[in-house]
């Protein structure tokens, strides 16, 4: 995987500049419409049509651990997570979405898009709530890779962020399976459930994106799993040898 420099020369006074973006004009918005791929479906989050699924898959996660470093504590009922549902598929920004098996055709997570930037091509991947029916799936990792390839291939992004509590040690652990360079950490960021939050920043960049798109792909190739479901080659062994 290739890296450049911020600084790319100097201005008449010398002092050192970023280097040209040519042509550049802000970026659209995120369709509302689906993104398909072999494994699953993600598309916007609909209550009608997803909210029963969604809260059937997360009633397998007993006790809610799921949602620990989320921002909202688990509804409790089908009547509560309808209406959250309700109010987060409302907004334009974040923009959820639902995820949805193809092996049954129903939603088992959720993602949005978020602090969507298009004057300077940025956008977030956030608000990710994986039910156990989804965790450790082909699909889990396809629908990532579905994201970043509206944002990238699509929409001609130049940056694509993954933020997190700095607890949470799953979610820091995905950014980086996944091809997230680690950026930093922002100490006291946030106050959540009464609680303070670090968070952790990770991105990918536009010209990052080519290596770690052909690792997906070839991660995704049923031929990378044998009779019993398991994987040949790790998604970051693939990411690593494109470097």
């Amino acid at each position: 995987m290739t890296t450049q420099n911020n600084g790319s020369g100097q201005n008449g006074f010398g002092q050192p500049i970023g280097f040209p973006v040519p042509g550049w004009t802000p970026r659209p918005r995120p369709p509302r419409t689906a993104m398909e791929g072999r494994y699953c479906r993600v598309e916007p989050l609909d209550p009608a049509r997803h909210a029963d699924d969604l809260f059937a898959a997360n009633a397998e996660d007993v006790g809610g651990r799921n949602w620990t470093y989320l921002s909202v504590e688990p509804p409790a009922t089908r009547e509560a997570y309808r209406a959250w549902t309700e109010s987060m598929a409302a907004g334009e920004d974040p923009m959820m979405h639902a995820i949805v098996s193809k092996d049954t055709g129903r939603a088992v997570g959720v993602a949005a898009f978020m602090r969507i930037d298009p004057a300077n091509g940025v956008v977030e991947v956030g608000h990710i709530n994986y039910s156990p029916r989804l965790q450790r799936t082909r699909a889990a990792t396809e629908a990532m890779a579905l994201m970043m390839r509206r944002a990238f291939d699509e929409l001609g992004y130049r940056r694509y962020e993954w933020k997190c509590d700095s607890l949470n040690e799953p979610s820091r652990a995905a950014a980086e399976r996944l091809g997230f360079r680690y950026e930093g950490l922002f100490r006291q960021a946030l106050v959540t459930k009464g609680r303070n939050r670090d968070t952790a920043w990770f991105s990918i960049l536009d010209r990052e994106w080519p290596t770690l798109r052909a690792a997906f792909d070839r991660w995704l190739d049923p031929a990378n799993f044998d009779e019993a479901g398991r994987q040949k080659a790790r998604l970051p062994e693939l990411i690593r040898s494109g470097l």
